[in-house]
């Protein structure tokens, strides 16, 4: 019977899987066999030969395993041998060297391996952090902490403990990061890191998750991360950005949640070409100009534009974003109609505060909303009795006229509203016995309206100190 044998490579380079077996170190059990007689063998100290007897002789020789790589067999070199023991030693060096393989097979990519080393050393820990006391890069850099591979390639950077109130780092991004050209995920946790964002930043073309908040990065944003095609998140918020929301961001096809609030971001607001955008946070910037129909996608659900200088009409914008859930345009200079079809909409705080809203305000039903801050602006006309059913409501500092309903009484009385703002009004009267006992829980405020309050009820301080609005007032406004 013809016995044919398979070669275990254990170590002649860099990564060794046996680093300390040796000739002298293996025993064997059949004496016929001397391992220095093995002449096809120049590194014998780094070489183990197994022998793996075919069951029959025209079998075709198994071909040697060489470091993970199949080779054509070698000359038989022993042809007689106890079977059954070797294909037990065999079945085990096999598995060993498979999982032993599998933890060491993946080298990474010098070029990230470079561009991690160059990220490093832009970046200090901040006193109290020891985020890169893992960096060390005699080691495997997929093992560092936030770096994540995938076969040889990074595909998410997380710079920085995550964990709250963690300190963060301190220096400048490294226009090396554009070398991670498989990044998927780049996230930088609050810390002093400052300069512009790298205009590499442009060249991660499978990057999906993109964020840096909470630091000191400036300049404008850089209008080439409109390349970025798979970009679905965009988070640079609580920085000092200047200049404009670049164009080419609203190109974008796959954004799904853009959050640059907190900057010093100017001039308009983008049209935004993607239908999957459902977050949008733009809010304590310096923006202006109006936003133009239909430049909003109906996808919407969280809108926030407030601490702005936005102004215009916003009717045609809203009618249409029916998935909103939150929507805060306050501190802007809006005008015109609040559309009444936005009071059934999904939301569940709605802020549309100081602004310069007008006419009256119409709901269609009755209103679900939890809070509505209508406040600071000039609406006119009666307050209408479907907004009872909110349990927060401001409607100081317009211009409401008439008598409040009664139904607003008898929700207060019950503790369903929990708060009522209409002072600064031009109110006559609310139907409610000057000696009720409004529920602790309960909060109102009437006071500098056409009437003296029937109720003596704490309000808040910048309410003033005036019970009643001035009768000459009263008379020339005419609702």
């Amino acid at each position: 019977m013809t016995r044919h044998h398979r070669t275990f490579h254990v170590g002649p380079d860099n990564r060794c899987f046996f680093p300390n077996l040796t000739p002298s170190s293996i025993t064997y059990k059949n004496p016929k066999i001397n391992i220095n007689n093995f002449s096809s063998n120049k590194n014998k100290e780094n070489v183990v030969v197994v022998i793996a007897p075919s069951l029959r002789s025209q079998d075709a020789p198994p071909p040697p395993i060489f470091h993970g790589y199949i080779f054509p067999p070698e000359s038989e070199i022993i042809t007689s041998f106890t079977a059954m023991w070797f294909l037990g030693v065999i079945r085990f060096l096999i598995l060993l060297l498979l999982h032993r393989s599998w933890l060491c097979s993946a080298i990474l990519d010098p070029v990230d391996f470079l561009a991690l080393q160059s990220i490093r050393k832009s970046l200090e820990d901040m006193p109290g952090s020891n985020y890169f006391s893992s960096w060390d890069f005699t080691s495997d850099p997929c093992n560092f902490a936030g770096v994540y591979c995938e076969g040889e390639k990074v595909v998410a950077l997380n710079l920085g403990d995550p964990r709250a109130g963690a300190p963060g780092l301190s220096g400048r991004l490294n226009p090396a990061i554009g070398k991670l050209t498989a990044l998927a995920e780049f996230t930088v946790v609050p810390g002093r890191i400052m300069g512009a964002l790298p205009s590499t930043l442009s060249q991660l073309k499978n990057l999906r998750f993109l964020a840096v908040s909470r630091n000191f990065i400036s300049h404008e944003i850089p209008a080439t991360l409109g390349e970025l095609r798979w970009l679905r998140t965009l988070d640079l918020s609580y920085n000092q950005l200047t200049g404009g929301v670049p164009w080419a961001i609203g190109n974008l096809p796959s954004l799904t949640n853009l959050i640059l609030c907190h900057n010093h971001l100017s001039g308009s607001i983008p049209h935004f070409a993607s239908q999957t955008l459902s977050r949008l946070d733009l809010k304590h910037n310096e923006l202006s100009g109006s936003i133009a129909p239909g430049s909003l996608p109906p996808s919407l659900q969280y809108l926030s534009l407030s601490w702005n200088r936005l102004s215009g009409p916003v009717d045609r914008v809203i009618s249409r974003l029916n998935r909103l859930n939150y929507l805060d345009l306050s501190l802007n200079q809006f005008n015109g109609l609040i559309p009444g079809c936005i009071f059934s909409f999904p939301i569940t705080n709605l802020q549309l505060e100081r602004n310069q809203f007008s006419g009256p305000v119409q709901p269609g039903s009755s209103v679900s909303i939890q809070t509505v801050d209508l406040s600071h602006n000039m609406l006119y006309g009666k307050v209408s009795p479907l907004f009872a059913t909110v349990q927060n409501l401001y409607l100081n500092n317009n211009r409401f006229t008439g008598s409040v309903p009664t139904v607003f009484v008898d929700r207060l009385m019950a503790g369903s509203i929990q708060l009522l703002y209409l002072q600064h009004n031009f109110l006559t009267g609310m139907p409610i016995n000057p000696r009720a006992s409004i529920p602790m829980s309960s909060s109102l405020c009437l006071q500098y309206n056409c009437m003296i309050p029937p109720v003596q009820t704490p309000c808040p301080i910048n309410a003033g100190t005036q019970k009643t609005r001035p009768t000459s007032q009263c008379m020339e406004w005419k609702g």
